[in-house]
């Protein structure tokens, strides 16, 4: 295997395919692997160009999120692509005690030494702008600061109530944290930023706002590469400029993909996300012939219930053809609050309902594949993304369709006849377009 451009982890499974979409649509081939690989399934794989571990860091505290982070690292140093990218949510969210970003990058000090390490949440192409050190978001055609963003800052485990990224990260980290500005990116060359860069002992943010400081930023990137992995934080712009990187030392001729969607009969999706973009988007699959039904909170404590739910639910996807299975709709849905007093009482600690909920949309979505013939499957939500398909045998994902931004239609790989070439569309709460869950449907059908 020629050395590898990239090796990167993804804190969640949607923000994975995320970054592996983006590389995608430069020609970059690219895995996911939904564990770390061993080298049967690295030689499968030799042709590529980068490689990706998808995770659930983002939804562990520090201790869950050490045994798992530890092992990958390891892996990836060993590895030794020219970069390693520690991939994040394009809005940041984390906290001391969730998903911290800045334990993370402790962590990794202790497998990748060198240097200061950049960190890149800007992706303006995704509406993500990072300006003098604070961090804006797009939302219905309105860019928000990130601690007013009407998602974001009502997220139900990490609320950002900070748009300054080294404040907020500060929280989380004792390394010291700079700023390279938009004024940084427009009068300095690449190399005068490295060297500046390399006086500043930790975290490096980037600011970005156009595409112009995506290309700086992209120029800084291939300016660090070495003979050692130069280790990386941030969201899939990270990707992109990577991606502009080769495309100037080596353009690659985007080929038309060798595995192509089928057409598909029967689709069936599982929705764990509460945010309020969810919400139009199952709002607008109803519409367009989904059947759409609310899990009932019952079901989440009583076996009978949802088995016999669950025989319902493979009934409807043989009769229906196109069916959704959801949690709520929207974060002023009565059933969130409904659920946690439920399972509460019914004895699940406050900060273990959301892996709670999660472990059992995976087993549920599991049960109703193994009873009904179904190639095509949207898991909408970031944590319930890792859950559900973490159940299904699978141990790598391509890209199949570009079916939007952020949100790629995947070819699955298992060892498992039933789930291996299973067409498989993995979203987080705030991406996809209103369209979505139909435009999943359609892929293929032109």
């Amino acid at each position: 295997m020629n050395r590898l451009l990239l090796g990167f982890y993804g804190d969640d499974f949607t923000g994975s395919t995320d970054a592996m979409e983006a590389l995608d649509q430069y020609g970059l081939k690219t895995i996911l692997f939904l564990r770390i690989p061993d080298q049967g399934m690295l030689k499968r794989f030799e042709d590529v160009d980068c490689i990706g571990v998808a995770g659930t860091a983002r939804a562990k505290g520090k201790a869950g999120m050490k045994e798992e982070l530890e092992p990958v690292f390891s892996f990836l140093r060993d590895m030794n692509p020219y970069f390693v990218h520690y991939k994040v949510c394009s809005t940041f969210d984390s906290s001391p005690e969730t998903g911290s970003i800045g334990f993370a990058s402790d962590l990794a000090r202790r497998y990748f030494e060198k240097g200061s390490y950049p960190l890149l949440v800007a992706a303006p192409n995704l509406g993500r702008y990072t300006v003098f050190g604070h961090h804006f978001a797009a939302f219905n055609n309105d860019v928000f600061r990130l601690d007013t963003h009407p998602v974001m800052s009502r997220h139900p485990v990490t609320p950002m109530d900070e748009a300054d990224l080294a404040k907020h990260l500060q929280k989380q980290t004792k390394q010291r944290i700079a700023n390279v500005t938009i004024l940084d990116l427009e009068a300095k060359s690449a190399s005068e930023i490295v060297k500046d860069e390399e006086r500043e002992a930790g975290l490096i943010v980037y600011d970005a706002l156009n595409r112009g400081h995506m290309e700086k930023v992209s120029e800084v990137l291939w300016e660090k590469r070495g003979e050692r992995a130069q280790f990386v934080v941030g969201s899939s712009g990270v990707e992109y400029a990577l991606g502009e990187a080769m495309k100037r030392e080596r353009p690659i001729e985007r080929t038309d993909r060798v595995k192509k969607p089928s057409q598909a009969e029967r689709i069936f999706a599982v929705s764990g996300s509460v945010s309020d973009v969810t919400k139009s988007q199952l709002l607008a699959a109803e519409a367009a012939g989904f059947h759409a039904i609310q899990i009932p909170v019952e079901l989440f404590t009583d076996e009978e219930k949802a088995e016999a739910f669950l025989a319902d639910v493979a009934a409807m996807i043989a009769a229906k053809q196109k069916v959704v299975i959801y949690t709520a709709k929207g974060a002023d849905d009565p059933a969130i609050v409904e659920t946690r007093k439920h399972l509460s009482e019914s004895g699940v600690a406050k900060e273990e309902i959301g892996i709670f909920i999660g472990e059992k949309l995976g087993a549920w979505t599991k049960s109703i594949l193994d009873r009904v013939d179904v190639r095509r499957v949207i898991i909408s939500g970031g944590d319930t993304s890792g859950f559900v398909t973490s159940n299904l045998d699978i141990y790598g994902l391509e890209v199949l369709d570009s079916v939007a931004p952020g949100a790629p239609l995947c070819l699955a790989y298992s060892e498992s006849e039933k789930f291996d070439g299973l067409e498989i569309a993995l979203k987080s709460g705030q991406l996809g377009g209103e369209h979505f869950f139909e435009n999943v449907y359609r892929s293929g059908s032109k």
